[in-house]
């Protein structure tokens, strides 16, 4: 048997090493251990990372990921190992949150309303109308919204903001159902995702919102259980979401952050050595991502309409006295009620000044 002639082996038919060859043989194996290893590279550091999108040019998080991978493999070679677990492999979003929190999941990229189910001041990002387009979520965000955020993430859950990108387009309404202004969204049943800024936000609208899973959402819809859901365009084209709806109100009423979580376990296994090189790779992913996602938006709505989905704008007036109810109903009470996010809103406001 290769590699055993040293060792006790039922295979040896009987015969038993002497004494004086075990303490040889023995000694010969510490002797090795000892040895300082020259010239063998340490085993890279691999970290698991979830997504809920698909793993194609279609996906934000995907376009994210591979440039993450690329930045990589510039700065460090292959020291960091990424792996990359698309379409909810690893489990449904809110589950993957304390999965990363407890360190059995390395990061995880989505939405940044799915960590307010961890830190509930997340939750200001969600409320309708907060922004006005892309190019203020990324000024926003670069001069001061990003640094409040990542310190309270860091002293909250232990997990750290490595990334703010975006999502290829605003989130908007899409129906079986034509819907073409508030009157006809009244009572209509629309997939939202499970936090309050969410569900208020829409009820304001006079929808009624349903929480339900995002890997649930096309039997949702198909089934009868919900009549729409509200998401990007680009979302719905790489999940194949317009099979089952082909009506779309262009509310843009979210332009929701898209974050990289990465936990305090997955981050300790990268070497103090390579940390910045580590944490540079992934801001310089989101900056790229922000680019990608403006022309990977205006393609996407391209490809919807072509397949057959109906865009109608929301009115402007319309949208100018749902966002003054959304500040008094919604955004000024929250930071009311969490005085850590008014420099949050204020950094909005000066932004879109």
């Amino acid at each position: 048997m290769p590699g055993s002639d040293h060792c006790f082996s039922p295979y040896l038919s009987g015969r038993s090493l002497s004494r004086r060859r075990f303490v040889q043989t023995a000694g010969a194996a510490l002797a090795t251990l000892a040895l300082p290893v020259i010239g063998r590279a340490a085993p890279p550091v691999q970290l698991r990372f979830s997504s809920t999108m698909t793993a194609d040019e279609n996906s934000a998080h995907y376009i994210y990921y591979q440039r993450l991978q690329a930045n990589l493999k510039k700065s460090v070679g292959d020291q960091i190992r990424v792996d990359f677990f698309p379409n909810g492999q690893l489990g449904k979003e809110a589950d993957v949150v304390q999965q990363v929190r407890l360190g059995s999941i390395d990061m995880m990229i989505t939405g940044s309303s799915i960590w307010a189910t961890a830190l509930q001041e997340l939750a200001l990002l969600d409320l309708g109308f907060l922004f006005d387009n892309w190019a203020h979520v990324g000024k926003s965000v670069d001069h001061g919204v990003a640094d409040v955020y990542d310190k309270l993430m860091q002293s909250r859950t232990g997990c750290s903001i490595i990334g703010w990108g975006s999502h290829f387009n605003a989130r908007s309404v899409y129906t079986k159902p034509a819907i073409k202004d508030l009157a006809a969204l009244k009572n209509v049943k629309l997939r939202v995702l499970p936090t309050q800024a969410f569900i208020e936000t829409f009820k304001l609208m006079g929808a009624i919102p349903t929480p339900i899973a995002f890997n649930e959402v096309y039997t949702a819809v198909q089934t009868g259980v919900v009549e729409g859901f509200e998401h990007d365009a680009a979302s719905v084209l790489s999940n194949k979401l317009n099979e089952v709806v082909q009506n779309s109100w262009q509310t843009n009423h979210l332009f929701s952050p898209c974050i990289t979580v990465i936990g305090k376990r997955g981050l300790a296994k990268i070497p103090d050595a390579i940390k910045p090189q580590f944490l540079d790779a992934a801001r310089e992913a989101s900056l790229y991502q922000r680019q990608e996602a403006a022309t990977k938006g205006a393609d996407a709505l391209g490809a919807l309409r072509k397949a057959g989905m109906t865009f109608y704008p929301m009115a402007d007036a319309e949208r100018n006295s749902v966002r003054k109810l959304m500040r008094d109903k919604l955004w000024v009470p929250f930071t009311q009620s969490n005085p850590v996010t008014a420099p949050v809103l204020a950094a909005i406001d000066a932004a879109r000044a």
